[in-house]
């Protein structure tokens, strides 16, 4: 069907009346008109493309077969969501009874052990002292470059400063904090 048909221009319940006759030009036209929105329903209700594609590519299949038993032809697209949102609950149902116990037992990642924290804990106060020792004006470059992200023109505005020292003390701070932190390499 061309974008620029008469269908597409035509109301809901028209259309519902003559997919309901058998027309499946009619059909096609509400399943462009709906086929995004419900999609994008879908994926948000499963969390996979892949699924909601089934899902509406399922109740498409479903609205064809059964469109000429809808009462009222206007309501459409709400059909059309409750269609759809009874396959997607039907599809998380499913889900939940194929759950292996291994799922729900997976070993946590390597660095959230105990050991890792403690580790991970005692380089941050390292680095927490090690910038307490670095001159002020340098610490607030490092500060706003490394954890604030600020491009070199950004700090020298901020601090009232040449770009030119602002880049001579970042570089003075990167040496100092290198030579300061050399034992958590």
């Amino acid at each position: 069907m061309d974008a620029r048909s008469p269908l597409s221009d035509a109301s809901d319940g028209i259309l519902a009346s003559r997919a309901a006759d058998g027309d499946p030009a009619a059909f096609e036209a509400l399943m462009r008109r709906y086929g995004p929105m419900l999609r994008a329903y879908a994926v948000k209700v499963l969390g996979s493309n892949d699924e909601a594609d089934d899902v509406v590519q399922e109740s498409f299949i479903n609205a064809w077969n059964h469109v000429a038993e809808l009462a009222d032809v206007t309501v459409v697209r709400s059909w059309l969501m409750r269609l759809v949102s009874n396959k997607a609950i039907e599809r998380l149902r499913r889900r939940k009874y194929h759950r292996d116990i291994a799922d729900w037992d997976a070993p946590g990642p390597a660095r959230n052990t105990p050991e890792r924290q403690v580790e991970a804990s005692m380089q941050m106060r390292a680095l927490s002292d090690a910038l307490g020792r670095l001159p002020a004006e340098q610490r607030e470059c490092w500060v706003l470059k490394e954890v604030g992200g600020l491009a070199y023109a950004d700090i020298a505005e901020e601090l009232d400063l040449p770009v030119s020292t602002v880049r001579g003390l970042l570089s003075r701070a990167r040496r100092a904090l290198l030579k300061d932190m050399e034992e958590w390499r």
